[in-house]
């Protein structure tokens, strides 16, 4: 489907299957929708999946005026929700989606039925020194432009974070998350700069302002190490959320649900009282 949002922007919304109602999965910054694909194959038989793809990321178009300031992707969420149902919807977001997932909720009281959140970007009231820098750096320094989509799969199946990832899942990535040139060699649907933008602009949702979310909700947190990860961040979200509680994986990072689809799913719809 190709749904109208904000700023003159045109979503994909992948139709990924299912019986049911629907269930809505939002990616994570630099991803796309169809990288969840193994994840919605365990959610089929109880949900009808559907996947977008955010403002510059996968087959949706940019946004004019290069608007990326995050409610920006609250109103690309609440645009699809809009489309997908004339009701509360389930849902499932991972960071950036999981952050878009809460503003449009704000945004729209009622919107969502239920939110199982994987480390969702929601910072505290003072922020957080230098991070958005750090993420913005590491994206400016993502390569654009591979040889071919099996050169794409085994440079990044070669290294941290993507090596880390189930095979399936990072064949699927590859395979929808870049174009083809009329050379031959394949290019990143979301650029180093689109992604690099995201991670800078301003809107992020906070502890404070979250705690106005109704909606029953699962905080998942990978695990931690001595540096920043979004992972320190759930417990304070979880608290934060009036109906929020927190669970842990510990042997997952924060690409968890590209990890193991089969176990994320199996807690979501566990969280859902099914399975």
């Amino acid at each position: 489907m190709r749904i109208a949002s904000s700023d003159g922007v045109e979503l994909a919304v992948h139709d990924l299957g299912g019986e049911g109602a629907p269930f809505l999965v939002c990616h994570a910054n630099g991803l796309l929708g169809m990288a969840y694909q193994a994840m919605a194959t365990h959610l089929r038989p109880f949900f009808h999946v559907f996947a977008m793809d955010f403002r510059a990321h996968g087959d949706s178009s940019s946004p004019a005026g290069d608007r990326f300031d995050w409610r920006a992707m609250g109103e690309d969420v609440s645009a699809v929700v809009g489309a997908v149902s004339d009701r509360p919807v389930d849902t499932f977001g991972h960071s950036l989606g999981g952050a878009a997932l809460l503003l449009a909720e704000l945004s729209a009281p009622g919107l969502l039925a239920s939110a199982y959140l994987f480390e969702p970007i929601v910072l505290p009231d003072d922020g957080l020194d230098g991070v958005s820098a750090r993420l913005t750096d590491t994206a400016l320094r993502r390569r654009r432009v591979f040889e071919s989509r099996p050169d794409a799969m085994y440079r990044y199946g070669s290294k941290p974070p993507l090596s880390l990832v189930q095979a399936g899942v990072l064949a699927t990535y590859v395979e929808h998350g870049f174009a083809d040139r009329k050379d031959g060699s394949v290019e990143l649907k979301c650029s180093p700069e689109h992604e690099a933008a995201i991670f800078a602009a301003a809107g992020k949702p906070t502890f404070s302002m979250v705690s106005a979310v109704r909606t029953p909700t699962l905080v998942a947190a990978g695990s931690t190490d001595d540096h920043f990860t979004p992972a320190l961040l759930a417990p304070p979200v979880a608290r934060a959320l009036p109906y929020g509680r927190l669970e842990n994986f510990e042997t997952l990072g924060h690409f968890g649900p590209l990890e193991s689809p089969s176990r994320v799913a199996a807690a979501i719809l566990a969280f859902h009282g099914k399975g």
